[in-house]
């Protein structure tokens, strides 16, 4: 039986979009202002993530950032969507959210993901040593998941701390099988990314609920599920909103990227036929409209992969109508 909308969790990725014309102080603000707004509107939580070396993405320091939307709100959960842990010492994550933790207890989550997050030059600032390209990823994992654990005699000699013996929900994140089978093998939630590619959104999900093992931290799986929602009061509006996310995946494939673009009337006049189609393929799962539009989509969408959560990406150029946008959607769940 497919689930009401009432009873599906909803949260917010948040990318803090530095449009053209503003500046990085300007994304932060409204970082935390979309926050307070999402938490007075029941939003579930609200994670930032990890790029590097984009002009149009404020929320690098990642960490840093999620301190400043927790201080900045009372209850609502705050994490990373995600931190790219190949970029960073397991201790360094450990001490940054053990540190997080202990300021606003029960109330930090720490989402993982392999990718760099950035281009190979980047990733090779980040990592300094070349050799780490990810594949080591479970082994830092493990050794992240030992700085929390409660101290012992056995344990490594070199402690989190702040860290050690904190309960900090650790998900992964993933756009592929990967992070869907170690989820699954960990016992661990999982968030796939269908807001950039929904074509594998069934296959990760299928992988993760079949081979799922129950853990000490989750008896059985619990997926959330990235997905773009661009919502206006009438249809013409939230298309016209949706062109500055077309823009800017339109320039990623061009390998141009840039700050956040105005909406424009007619993408048409932007891109070819062949950038049509691959962009059209990478937002597929993208859900644009008005109120009545989005809950009909929504609806099919939650039928179609059973999400327990969903988290809500919202890339749109004016801070007021992204507000309103968040809004629309909340009013859809209650």
């Amino acid at each position: 039986m497919s689930k009401a909308l009432k009873d599906i969790p909803i949260s917010v990725l948040d990318l803090s979009p530095v449009v053209e014309g503003g500046t990085v102080s300007d994304s932060l603000r409204n970082t935390l202002d979309l926050a307070q707004h999402a938490e007075k509107w029941g939003y579930n939580r609200y994670w930032l993530a990890e790029h590097h070396n984009m002009t149009g993405i404020a929320s690098s320091a990642t960490s840093v950032v999620i301190g400043h939307v927790a201080a900045g709100t009372s209850h609502i959960r705050v994490g990373s969507g995600g931190i790219m842990l190949p970029n960073h010492s397991p201790l360094v994550i450990a001490e940054h959210f053990g540190t997080l933790e202990s300021l606003f207890p029960g109330r930090i989550d720490l989402g993982l993901g392999r990718a760099p997050g950035t281009d190979q030059l980047t990733a090779q600032a980040l990592r300094r040593d070349r050799r780490s390209d990810g594949s080591d990823f479970p082994e830092q994992l493990a050794e992240l998941q030992e700085y929390f654990k409660p101290a012992s005699e056995s344990q490594m000699r070199v402690k989190a701390v702040p860290g050690q013996g904190l309960n900090i929900p650790i998900w992964l994140l993933g756009s592929s099988g990967f992070s869907a089978q170690l989820s699954a093998q960990l016992g661990l939630p999982f968030s796939f990314a269908s807001h950039f590619s929904p074509n594998n959104t069934m296959t990760a999900l299928n992988m993760y609920r079949r081979y799922f093992k129950p853990s000490d931290v989750l008896e059985k799986p619990y997926a959330m599920l990235g997905l773009n929602v661009i919502a206006a009061d009438t249809d013409r509006e939230a298309e016209r909103l949706a062109t500055s996310m077309q823009q800017q995946f339109l320039n990623l494939i061009r390998n141009t990227p840039g700050k956040l673009k105005a909406p424009v009337d007619n993408m048409d006049e932007l891109w070819t036929d062949f950038e049509k189609a691959s962009l059209q393929q990478q937002l597929g799962s993208s859900i644009v409209g008005s109120p009545e539009t989005i809950k009909v989509k929504l609806e099919q969408f939650i039928e179609e992969t059973e999400a327990d959560e969903l988290m809500i990406n919202a890339q749109i150029y004016d801070h007021k109508a992204r507000l309103r946008s968040y809004e629309i959607v909340s009013q859809l769940f209650k």
